[in-house]
């Protein structure tokens, strides 16, 4: 069904899909690998984090882990 659509102001697009008008289907695929190690994602106005020593291992022996060729 249209749709009649008033002042539009896009700032930022940071991956995914902006549609205006009609769609069957709207599947954005990815896909991304990170490796964190202890207390290294945290975010805050005031983080404090106290760890000991560690160590992330970032070895990978396979090549592919989620293949996106074959899924649209």
């Amino acid at each position: 069904m249209p749709a009649i659509i008033g002042n539009v102001q896009i700032l930022n697009i940071s991956g995914g899909i902006v549609n205006f008008g009609d769609a069957l289907n709207i599947a954005p695929k990815s896909n991304s690998k990170t490796n964190d190690g202890s207390g290294s994602s945290n975010t805050g106005g005031l983080v404090i984090t106290n760890n000991g020593f560690n160590a992330t291992n970032a070895f990978d022996p396979d090549v592919l882990d989620q293949p996106n060729a074959a899924n649209n």
